[in-house]
């Protein structure tokens, strides 16, 4: 059921919601969490389905605001609100409202979200697109529990990384890290098969492709090795071999779709690794709202720190030769990644002891 509400008001919008349930026959609400997403005309509709979608295994009222571009300075102090109701199967398992704010109202959006959200329930606010510099001061983000931004839909997506590592706050997750779920824990399944040193890492996907630096910066925070980031053709990660001491492992993935896994003296395997909708991403992000340490840790390891691309030749010769660890900073987490750091008083470099992978959120079933 829908419900149109032109130059409206949040009490006429409360209003307006519980008169859809009743026409439903639906007046219980048993909702878990309110959604904000925040998006613009041209990506709304994407937004809202992956909403309605994730909510499917999240019941909760989804707020879905658009802030209208005024095209005349007489627009422009012209305020107003219109909402538009969804219940029962419009709205997937919960409530839409979906909000344009016209004029001055539109840069109070916080006002107009506040008296819909549902009460002594958590809050998550999701920037499908045009993300704020620091989302935990932005005054939407300052009502929620957990702020999703999406890296990838940036401009400059490795900016948009440098950026939120400098404003990150507890709560602060990307759908760039949700991305990379399965190939984590895939990685982590691997390494717990193996009894080796490990050297060196590359991380091979498209240029500008945040989850793959993402990735990267993970490796190289937990295994303190040095990771060259290469560039490939796609689509997204394609490629993550760890030379060890033992042989190469590798994980390689050239369709989108099934990957190989290789390990040292065991035969290759065809793995599961296909690219996840955006409804699929936000709905793991929504099972968990507490702080996200471990890839706060790799956020702030900074990209900038990744080593560069290397010929063929350099490769084999780095892979024949120990590379020097990375410069070490105090780790959050000693007994969960069994590494030790180098040592500072001698200046050497010591290679790192064979490591178990640290423990990462259980991806989703392929």
């Amino acid at each position: 059921m829908k419900i149109d509400l032109t130059d409206t008001t949040a009490s006429k919008i409360n209003k307006g919601l519980v008169k859809a349930r009743r026409a439903i026959g639906t007046p219980a609400v048993g909702m878990v969490l309110t959604l904000v997403v925040v998006t613009d005309e041209e990506n709304a509709y994407d937004a809202l389905k992956a909403a309605n979608d994730a909510s499917r295994e999240h019941p909760s009222r989804t707020l879905v605001v658009i802030k209208r571009v005024s095209r005349s300075p007489r627009d422009r102090t012209q305020s107003r609100l219109d909402a538009e109701v969804r219940v029962g199967t419009d709205a997937g398992s919960g409530e839409t409202v979906v909000l344009r704010l016209y004029g001055e109202v539109s840069d109070h959006a916080q006002s107009v979200v506040l008296p819909l959200l549902l009460p002594d329930a958590p809050v998550v606010v999701w920037w499908s697109v045009d993300a704020p510099r620091d989302p935990a001061n932005d005054p939407l983000g300052a009502l929620s529990q957990r702020r999703v931004t999406d890296s990838y839909a940036a401009e400059k997506p490795v900016d948009e990384l440098r950026s939120r590592a400098e404003s990150y706050e507890p709560g602060d997750t990307d759908l760039a890290w949700a991305r990379i779920t399965p190939w984590r824990s895939m990685l982590a399944a691997a390494l717990d098969q193996v009894d080796c040193e490990i050297v060196s890492v590359e991380v091979a996907g498209e240029e500008s492709n945040p989850s793959v630096e993402l990735l990267a910066m993970w490796l190289a925070d937990r295994l303190h090795v040095h990771v060259r980031r290469a560039v490939s053709a796609g689509p997204g990660l394609t490629q993550v071999r760890l030379e060890t001491t033992g042989g190469p492992i590798t994980l390689h993935r050239s369709d989108g779709a099934m990957a190989t896994l290789a390990l040292p003296g065991q035969p290759d395997r065809a793995v599961a690794l296909k690219r996840r909708e955006t409804s699929e991403l936000l709905a793991e992000e929504l099972r968990r709202l507490d702080p996200d340490d471990t890839y706060a840790s790799a956020l702030r390891f900074g990209v900038d720190r990744l080593g560069g691309i290397q010929s063929a030749a350099e490769r084999a010769e780095a892979a024949a030769q120990p590379v020097p660890a990375l410069p070490v900073r105090a780790v959050t987490e000693p007994a969960a990644t069994g590494v030790q750091p180098a040592s500072s008083e001698s200046g050497a470099s010591d290679r790192p002891t064979p490591a178990k992978m640290p423990p990462v959120k259980k991806a989703d079933p392929q």
